[in-house]
């Protein structure tokens, strides 16, 4: 494990993450399940009918109340658990190697939440959105999960534009997902792939990971460029074109005036 994900995992040692609600049948585990049965949690009492097990009867109280009854219980199950990464260019802000670039903050994010699901039993899969290709670690419970899935991290760059939309079509809709991400790309499809997986009883969190710089920009004048886009030289050349033609672009405009800078923030609170 990185020394540097140490402190972390020691605070969250213990945390545990349960379901928003009931999860799907499947191998016993942490959560509460949507299956009935006769082990578990008890929940309330059924009046027998024919072809109940008779070893789910209360006899006690069948001797108070002459009447036969079933114990019925919540089954508990494991849940999924999907991360979703953006490493796209803008994750990099405002330095790939700095301490408190919105990468680091992510990984942290990561595998932090992955140390948590593993920790309650919960198989943890992860997928990177990166330029160079999708990296995929699939959901597992086995010991070691957590390391990988921090080794991988530690590697993958963040470069050019990514879609993460796609990432969502892999993933069942039983899962809990969890999209980390500045969504600075392609959100609104996110949202479209989402859909469908939230009707059918996936749990999706997003977690919008952000810049102190962004949020305030400071009092002060500087060049904005988009690290993910590929302007070509008539698109430069339109740029510079309206620049001349326009005093104010090449200003300090209003976002560098305090009462504007305001409203900026605020804007950006909104988005």
């Amino acid at each position: 494990m990185p020394t540097s994900y140490g402190a972390l995992l020691d605070a969250l040692r213990g945390v545990r993450w349960p379901a928003r609600r009931s999860v799907a049948a499947g191998a016993p585990g942490a959560h509460r399940s949507s299956q009935r049965g006769t082990a578990g949690e008890f929940t309330e009492y059924r009046l027998y009918r024919q072809g109940d097990d008779p070893r789910a009867l209360d006899w006690k109280l069948l001797a108070r109340s002459d009447r036969a009854f079933v114990r019925l219980t919540d089954d508990r199950a494991v849940l999924p658990t999907w991360l979703l990464v953006d490493a796209s260019a803008s994750m990099a802000f405002p330095s790939a190697d700095a301490a408190d670039s919105k990468w680091a903050v992510a990984r942290a994010l990561t595998v932090g939440l992955a140390a948590i699901a593993h920790g309650g039993g919960d198989p943890v899969g992860m997928l990177v959105a990166t330029a160079s290709g999708d990296q995929t670690m699939p959901a597992r419970t086995r010991r070691g999960t957590v390391t990988a899935i921090a080794g991988l991290l530690d590697v993958v760059r963040c470069e050019g534009r990514v879609a993460v939309a796609p990432l969502l079509a892999r993933v069942p809709s039983t899962a809990r997902i969890v999209i980390v991400s500045d969504a600075l790309g392609d959100d609104e499809a996110q949202r479209q792939m989402a859909a469908p997986l939230i009707a059918g009883g996936a749990s999706l969190l997003y977690v919008h990971v952000v810049a102190a710089g962004e949020v305030d920009p400071g009092v002060s004048t500087f060049r904005a460029r988009d690290p993910e886009a590929q302007h070509s030289e008539a698109r430069h050349s339109e740029v510079r074109q309206t620049a001349s033609q326009h005093p104010e672009v090449r200003s300090p405009t209003s976002i560098y005036r305090v009462a504007d800078r305001e409203a900026y923030q605020q804007a950006f609170a909104a988005f």
